[in-house]
């Protein structure tokens, strides 16, 4: 009751939505820069007109107290964020929304739930920011299933314990990114991976996706930075070991990075972590020819000098979005140093 809701069909929290006149004002603009006339703006989309299917399944009483129903819940589980989910949500083209969504607080409360739903022969779909671009969240599980419950993990999103010896935080696979960040930045830390979805992704979504963050050098993929992963598989509990390094056999964090969730529900992980930076700079550079920019960021990434990010644009991407001209290619390049690492 009273917490902030995010938009159940789009991106973003639903305080922030665009008012009627900005969207016929983005409209005009699109229509114009694709020289088409006659665009016309589609209304969102009314929750209460949507067609929902009753819910096939209900939870035992043990589990009604995490569990919803609401049709808010439903319509927000019922598929990611990727451009053609975003078209379908728009049209109220609902086709397979979860018969039950949870919210977990504990491990425990995500062992019962998959108890019940192996019991109950219920598709069980890991479910954290719902940002997924590949269907992963989406309850298209054929008729094989009773029915489908969305597992939403975004109620387990603390950091639990912070080993400062080894630069490492034992984290709720649930925490968002801004709320993960919050937690570590008052003892000078942060993860520093920072992915496009971050406001809307979290951590377990990360490792289950093996997420690539914005910082494009050195320590890029979520991979680079985890030490161990804690599940909940319909066979039990699977942690594997934390240690600095090891080259005896097959990594088991493997089998879960990348896993999209079909191997079980992530609950919490061992993350290495960094000082905050103290210093950051940035820069913009024009080139007047493609080629040149090509070769200089060819010559910064071959140098060893691990700037935070290295990007190309071409003159129309950077005429859009970066502000850095139009009549030429352009690369900007901000750099962060912590304490440690200050030459």
């Amino acid at each position: 009751m009273g917490e902030r809701r995010r938009s159940w069909w789009g991106w973003g929290w639903a305080d922030q939505a665009m008012t009627d006149e900005q969207v016929a004002n983005l409209g005009s603009g699109v229509a114009a820069r694709l020289g088409v006339s006659g665009l016309q703006v589609r209304p969102v989309p009314a929750l209460a007109g949507l067609d929902l299917p009753e819910p096939r399944v209900h939870p035992p009483g043990a589990l009604a107290g995490i569990c919803s129903t609401d049709r808010e819940d439903r319509a927000g589980h019922s598929m990611g964020k990727a451009f053609r989910d975003v078209v379908r949500a728009l049209r109220g083209e609902l086709a397979h929304p979860p018969d039950v969504v949870a919210f977990p607080t504990s491990e425990a409360e995500v062992t019962a739930l998959l108890d019940w739903c192996s019991d109950a022969g219920v598709a069980a779909i890991p479910y954290g920011g719902g940002s997924s671009v590949v269907g992963g969240v989406e309850g298209d599980v054929g008729e094989g299933y009773a029915g489908v419950v969305s597992i939403d993990l975004t109620r387990m999103n603390r950091v639990l314990e912070i080993d400062r010896t080894a630069r490492a935080a034992r984290i709720q696979a649930g925490a968002l990114g801004p709320v993960l960040e919050d937690q570590l930045r008052p003892h000078g830390y942060t993860l520093r991976h920072f992915p496009q979805s971050f406001e809307f992704s979290t951590l377990g979504g990360w490792l289950a996706t093996r997420s690539g963050g914005h910082y494009a050098t050195v320590y890029t993929h979520i991979d680079d930075l985890t030490e161990s992963i804690r599940a909940v598989t319909p066979a039990g509990v699977t942690e594997s070991r934390r240690l600095p390094g090891s080259g005896a056999g097959p990594s088991p964090d493997r089998m879960l990075l990348g896993s999209e969730g079909i191997l079980g529900v992530i609950t919490e992980a061992w993350m290495r972590i960094q000082d905050r930076p103290v210093h950051r700079a940035s820069a913009g550079v024009h080139f007047a020819d493609y080629h040149d920019g090509v070769a200089a960021t060819r010559a910064i990434a071959q140098a060893a000098l691990f700037p935070t990010n290295c990007r190309l644009l071409d003159a129309g991407e950077a005429a859009t979005s970066a502000g850095v001209g139009t009549g030429a290619a352009g690369g900007a390049v901000p750099h962060e140093l912590p304490p440690a690492r200050r030459r």
